[in-house]
C-alpha cells in the first residue's frame, strides 16, 4: 500500500506548487528516494492561472496577466548498497510569467516578464537500523528572466543568473508495517550573481545585481490509519523575505524600488487521504491552504495566498507507475499600485493538473 498510495500523494503534492508562493514552482521533495529498488520518473505539471484586476481610477480590467505554463520533471533513483541510495532529480524550481494584454486602458498594459529556472539535484540516503535514515546532497541552480515595461520610458532588461550551487540535507523515520514515513528536508539559499543589459528611454547600460533562491524547509508525513487508506500532508516555509530583484537602472530611476520582492515568508499546509481500492489502483484528495499576508503586491505578481482541493488516481503493475491529477485553487485577493491608482486583484483562480509515468528495473 505505501508505494502506490505514495505515487498519488506525491503528484498531489508536485502539482499543488505551481501556484505556490513567490516564484516557486517544485515542493522540492525527496519522496523518489523512498522508491524501490532502480526506478525512474518522468513528470508534467501544468497551470492555467486566471488573474486580473480592476483599476481604482476608471472602470478598466487589467485582463488576464497570467499565462498558462508547463513543469516538467525527470527523475532517477538507484539502490549502491543494502543501506546506501542515489537520486538524481531535474525539473523547474522557480519560475514566474506575466503579460498584461495591450490595449484597454489599464496603466500598465503591455508589460511582459518572464523568469525560468532549473534545479539539478544529487541525493544520498543512508538507512540507519533504528527505522531513521539521513539524506544529503547539492543542487545546482539556474536562471534567467526577461522584463519589458513599456509604460516606465521603455524599460526593457535581459538578465541571467548563472549556475550556482546549494545543498540538501535531511533525516526521515518510518515504520514500513503502518506505512508511517516522517520526513524533514532543508534546502539551502542559493546566491545568484546576475549579468543584466538594460533599456531605459533608449539607452543602453550593462550591470550587475545580486539575487538570493531562499531557503525553504519541508515536513512531509504519511500514515496508515485503517486498512487501505493513508492520511498525508506537508508543511513548507519557505523565506521568500530574503527574495529581491533589483537591477541597477531601474532601483536608481525609481528611487530604490525593486522589480520583485517579497516583505514575508511564507508557508504552504497541504493534507490529504490516500485510498488503495485494489492491487493496481489507487486514489488521492488533498486541500491545501497558503494563507495571505497582507499589504501592497507587485504588479508583476498579484496574488497573496490560496486555498486549493485537489483529486489523484495512480495505476501500478510490476514495471510501470502512471498517476494523473488536477487541482483548482483560489488565489487570494490583493491590490497593486499600477502608473497611477490601485489595481484590486480579487476572484481569481487557477485551474492545475500533473501526469507522472514512472518504471522499475
Amino acid at each position: 500500500m505505501k508505494y502506490l498510495v505514495w505515487a498519488t500523494t506525491a503528484l498531489m503534492a508536485s502539482t499543488a506548487m505551481t501556484q505556490a508562493g513567490g516564484i516557486e514552482r517544485s515542493q522540492q521533495s525527496v519522496g523518489i528516494l523512498f522508491e524501490e529498488g532502480t526506478y525512474a520518473e518522468l513528470g508534467f505539471a501544468w497551470s492555467d492561472p486566471d488573474v486580473t484586476g480592476d483599476w481604482s481610477i476608471a472602470p478598466v480590467n487589467s485582463g488576464d496577466m497570467a499565462p498558462s505554463y508547463l513543469v516538467p520533471s525527470l527523475s532517477y533513483r538507484m539502490d549502491l548498497t543494502d543501506q546506501l541510495s542515489f537520486a538524481f532529480i531535474m525539473g523547474d524550481h522557480v519560475g514566474a510569467d506575466a503579460n498584461y494584454p495591450v490595449g484597454g486602458g489599464y496603466p500598465v498594459a503591455g508589460s511582459t516578464a518572464e523568469l525560468t529556472g532549473m534545479a539539478y539535484t544529487a541525493l544520498l540516503r543512508y538507512e540507519l537500523p533504528s527505522r531513521v535514515s539521513i539524506y544529503g546532497g547539492l543542487r545546482i541552480s539556474q536562471i534567467e528572466a526577461n522584463v519589458a515595461l513599456p509604460w516606465f520610458g521603455g524599460y526593457i532588461a535581459a538578465a541571467d543568473g548563472g549556475t550556482e550551487l546549494g545543498y540538501v540535507v535531511g533525516a526521515a523515520y518510518e515504520r514500513p508495517d503502518i506505512a508511517l514515513r516522517v520526513a524533514l528536508t532543508y534546502n539551502s539559499a542559493i546566491d545568484h550573481t546576475w549579468q543584466a543589459t538594460e533599456t531605459f528611454t533608449g539607452v543602453t547600460t550593462p550591470g550587475t545585481f545580486q539575487t538570493t533562491i531562499p531557503q525553504s524547509l519541508n515536513l512531509e508525513f504519511q500514515s496508515g490509519v485503517a486498512e487501505d487508506t493513508l492520511v498525508f500532508g506537508s508543511i513548507r516555509w519557505v523565506d521568500w523575505s530574503e527574495f529581491d530583484i533589483t537591477p541597477p537602472v531601474y532601483t536608481l530611476n525609481t528611487g530604490g524600488g525593486s522589480l520583485v520582492n517579497y516583505t514575508d515568508d511564507r508557508i504552504t499546509y497541504t493534507l490529504g487521504v490516500g485510498r488503495r481500492f485494489n492491487e493496481n489502483w489507487a486514489g488521492a484528495l488533498s486541500v491545501v491552504h497558503e494563507p495571505s499576508v497582507g499589504g501592497q503586491s507587485g504588479n508583476l505578481g498579484p496574488t497573496d495566498g490560496r486555498n486549493a482541493v485537489g483529486v489523484g488516481l495512480t495505476y501500478e503493475n510490476e514495471r510501470f507507475e502512471i498517476s494523473g491529477g488536477v487541482q483548482y485553487s483560489w488565489l487570494g485577493d490583493t491590490f497593486t499600485v499600477p502608473a497611477a491608482g490601485v489595481g484590486n486583484f480579487t476572484d481569481n483562480t487557477a485551474l492545475s493538473a500533473g501526469m507522472r509515468i514512472g518504471i522499475r528495473f
